[in-house]
């Protein structure tokens, strides 16, 4: 999966020479926590709805209301925005922005095409990402089943359910221990009731069941 697939695109943007009351505005009416700020089409930083709480004076403030939205009506986004911004392609693979955002402390990444803003990243679509991938809303059955980590043992186990007729759906593989895997399985039936006996028989470890009506 690519960030092209994940991402959202045509953000909302705004130019550095707007006021940080306005991009506050602009947040809360699109309901987004950071704007890609863009100059002449060409992106020069990022400003966040935290960096603009860090700059806002605090409850505590002998200030007015009249005098506080003076102030945030007087700073422009130029002064508080990120300008060295971490951006992205959006042929990148989603776990490569995964990773570059958590190692950056970074909570989204603006995606450049040809040096054009065409997209946004975020970790809010990183999470969705997830959950597509295990299918957790997908109705159906999760099998979560521990093995040795060992050549063959997935085609094992995949063969037991296509002799029940099921369908994987979805799949992930992961180290539990040393020289142990976990294969958690999700399969399109709640009738799991003979894969699991014929796995157990097999002297395989189910270590979870859980059915899904796909009412989330």
């Amino acid at each position: 999966m690519f960030v092209k697939n994940r991402m959202t695109s045509n953000p909302y943007t705004i130019s550095p020479d707007a006021t940080i009351a306005d991009a506050l505005e602009l947040m809360r009416k699109n309901n987004v926590r950071r704007l890609p700020v863009v100059k002449n089409g060409e992106l020069v930083g990022i400003i966040t709805e935290r960096e603009i709480l860090e700059v806002s004076p605090s409850k505590a403030t002998t200030l007015s209301i009249f005098e506080l939205n003076y102030l945030l009506s007087k700073t422009k986004v130029s002064a508080v925005m990120t300008k060295d911004v971490i951006t992205i392609s959006p042929d990148t693979l989603l776990e490569e922005a995964a990773v570059l955002m958590r190692d950056n402390r970074v909570g989204a990444l603006p995606v450049l095409e040809n040096n054009k803003l065409v997209g946004i990243i975020t970790e809010t679509n990183i999470f969705d990402a997830f959950i597509d991938l295990l299918g957790f809303r997908e109705p159906g059955t999760r099998i979560a089943v521990e093995v040795d980590d060992t050549p063959g043992i997935l085609a094992d186990v995949a063969s037991v359910i296509k002799n029940y007729g099921a369908n994987i759906t979805h799949l992930v593989v992961y180290r539990s221990s040393p020289g142990k895997s976990v294969i958690v399985i999700r399969v399109n039936t709640p009738n799991t009731d003979d894969i699991v006996n014929t796995l157990e028989k097999q002297n395989y470890k189910v270590t979870s069941v859980l059915k899904n009506d796909g009412a989330h």
